[in-house]
């Protein structure tokens, strides 16, 4: 069984409060875009799980990609067979796009229809809201307006049909511990819901990212790649997530070229 987790952009993130858990209360809209990692799960014939990423290079410990965490999460539940996975890795990590989060919700179910499993969804809601914040998005992968740490969603109708999406990737890992020691916790005056129904010409001076504040005072290309989206005819331009991706919302098509010394660039068509 082959999927395509897809990537998202968050369109305005506040940032509320930290928690008593050490969490944070945010509050975005999360909106999935055609930017894609590839994944293939099918019954091992060996006699344990087998895990093969390819594409992008990956940090840290194989053992704990998000993928093999949700198959040990469903495993709790389910005395499913052994697993062979492929994970071909196109959407990069630390760039603020959920493709760990999207790979791990795609992975739930995945093996909940492979194995017919039957788990309800509140359920493997749930279980995805165990993995990672943004695992619950990922599994309808519909615009919704995130709260809490990010699990609690409210499906929410935009239409961006006719933009172009351009995505700038640069070479900057930001983890998500990093972004929120540095972030500032503001007040928001403003219902993000009424700011989104003005439409993306009027966001510009209107819905923010909170991250962006101590993001790009610690890495000014982050900066100067959103200004530059702007100076080329973007009529919204954000950081998404945590970062380190940026991208602009264009209404007429435009060439990447100008943007691709500065790191991987994508136009999307959404």
């Amino acid at each position: 069984m082959i999927v395509y987790p897809a990537a998202k952009i968050n369109i305005g993130l506040h940032i509320a409060r930290k928690r008593p858990d050490g969490y944070h209360d945010i509050k975005t809209l999360m909106v999935p875009v055609p930017a894609v990692d590839i994944l293939e799960i099918i019954p091992s014939d060996c006699n344990r799980d087998m895990f093969c990423q390819t594409g992008i290079t990956l940090p840290g410990n194989p053992d704990q990609n998000l993928v093999l965490k949700a198959v040990r999460a469903i495993r709790r539940l389910c005395p499913i067979p052994f697993v062979s996975i492929h994970l071909h890795k196109l959407i990069p990590p630390g760039a603020g796009l959920g493709g760990g989060s999207s790979d791990a919700a795609a992975t739930l179910n995945i093996l909940n229809m492979l194995f017919e499993l039957r788990i309800p969804v509140e359920e493997r809601l749930g279980i995805a809201a165990g993995i990672g914040s943004d695992c619950p998005f990922f599994m309808e992968s519909l615009p919704a307006i995130a709260t809490g740490r990010g699990e609690i969603l409210e499906k929410f109708t935009i239409d961006l049909t006719g933009y172009y999406l351009v995505l700038v990737i640069p070479a900057v890992h930001v983890s998500t511990a990093e972004a929120y020691q540095g972030v500032q916790i503001l007040p928001s005056h403003q219902s993000l819901k009424t700011l989104l129904a003005t439409g993306p010409e009027t966001w510009k001076d209107t819905i923010v990212n909170d991250f962006e504040i101590s993001i790009f005072a610690k890495y000014p290309l982050l900066r100067q790649i959103k200004e530059m989206l702007y100076a080329r005819g973007a009529v919204y331009a954000s950081m998404s997530g945590s970062g380190s991706a940026l991208y602009g919302l264009f209404q007429e098509d435009i060439s990447p070229e100008p943007f691709r010394h500065l790191g991987d660039v994508r136009k999307l068509m959404l």
